[in-house]
């Protein structure tokens, strides 16, 4: 059987690269007892349901012309990544820069479990996060979870 999240990346990156959009993720699961492939897109500025909805029939048609699952029946369902996904991959903390951010610590730091800042900068080693006038270089190895800092 072929690799369908990696066929289903194959075809759908360049379509939606050509109309602003980004994978972040594709997953093909089992969700409530039937298989399911699920895309999970970005835009800056966020993914709304019109969105979601443009990213369906842009892919539909390729889903009618590729059989990815060799016959199999499946629903197929487009998504953003969600408000609290953790920040984990290059791409994820590429597409965070110069937003808040919330990092939680493996050890505390001082009392500190956590911190939070707009991420300036990052690399294999560490992030940079600003906050207030004070800019903190946090070593990625010290770091449980970094995700979006969402405030109520």
């Amino acid at each position: 059987m072929i690799d369908i999240v990696k066929r289903a990346e194959e075809l759908f990156t360049p379509i939606l690269t050509e109309n602003g959009y980004e994978i972040v993720e594709i997953r093909f699961e089992k969700q409530f007892g039937e298989d399911t492939l699920t895309v999970f897109a970005y835009k800056k500025g966020g993914i709304t349901l019109e969105d979601c909805e443009k990213i369906s029939s842009l892919l539909d048609p390729v889903l009618e012309e590729n059989d990815l699952t060799e016959g199999k029946a499946y629903n197929f369902n487009v998504s953003s990544p969600g408000l609290d996904r953790p920040v984990v991959t290059e791409d994820d903390f590429r597409r965070s820069l110069d937003t808040e951010l919330e990092v939680i610590f493996l050890k505390p730091k001082g009392k500190a479990l956590k911190a939070s800042g707009i991420l300036v900068s990052y690399d294999a080693d560490t992030l940079t996060l600003s906050s207030k006038d004070k800019t903190t270089v946090f070593k990625r190895n010290e770091i449980q979870t970094v995700r979006p800092y969402i405030k109520f």
